[in-house]
């Protein structure tokens, strides 16, 4: 069995990778668990802290790191490698892939062959604007507060990775308008159980590169 330890940003990020990730993985043989970043418990901190946690589970030579954190919310101040090298270029697919080989390369060449970078674009939330039924099905009109805007976020992103990053048109942001009372973790757990990851991995080029990475462990 291989082993493969996600550090996730939050808790809905853990919530996402225990009920979906793990009976996923776990029938290729490989077990996933789910720590929350140390420092922060909860919410981005800065790339020393999450590095320690990187090294300290590395540290088990029969264990595989990787990560799952949010590209919104990181700032300069949190100094993650190759950042200016990131901001400057336009594609963020291309940034993404940017920043992940910084934190790699950052790591000791003995065991970086074994840490698996992943930063989400830009919100982990991004991976539930997969089909607008799916809201419909699992939440009454009632819920639905923002129906006209929900509609003109599938009719403008094809990709929903690429629902951007401002303080008011994150993904996250947007639910808690769309949704009335909408809570994280519950919330957003209720919706990736009724897309499915296959259909989640469809959508979202990004997000399907790391799953195939977490899969290519074992080929």
């Amino acid at each position: 069995m291989t082993r493969v330890i996600i550090i996730c940003e939050g808790e809905t990020e853990r919530e996402f990778c225990n009920k979906i990730l793990f009976p996923h993985f776990i029938k290729r043989e490989i077990s996933l668990q789910a720590p929350l970043i140390k420092k922060s418990r909860g919410g981005i901190t800065n790339w020393e802290s999450l590095k320690k946690d990187i090294i300290n589970y590395l540290k088990d030579e029969n264990i595989y790191v990787t990560t799952l954190i949010d590209y919104y919310g990181i700032q300069s101040k949190h100094h993650f490698p190759q950042w200016d090298d990131a901001e400057n270029e336009p594609d963020k697919n291309i940034r993404m892939q940017i920043l992940e080989q910084g934190m790699k390369n950052d790591i000791d060449d003995s065991v970086r062959f074994r840490f698996l970078p992943y930063i989400q674009l830009h919100e982990f939330e991004s991976l539930l604007f997969i089909d607008i039924n799916t809201f419909y099905l699992n939440f009454t009109k009632k819920d639905i507060i923002g129906i006209a805007e929900l509609q003109s976020i599938f009719d403008k992103h094809s990709n929903p990775e690429m629902i951007n990053d401002g303080n008011e048109t994150s993904p996250s942001h947007r639910l808690s308008r769309i949704i009335s009372g909408y809570d994280k973790i519950v919330y957003g757990n209720i919706l990736a159980e009724a897309i499915g990851l296959e259909r989640i991995r469809s959508k979202c080029p990004g997000f399907n590169r790391w799953i195939n990475n977490i899969e290519n462990l074992n080929s």
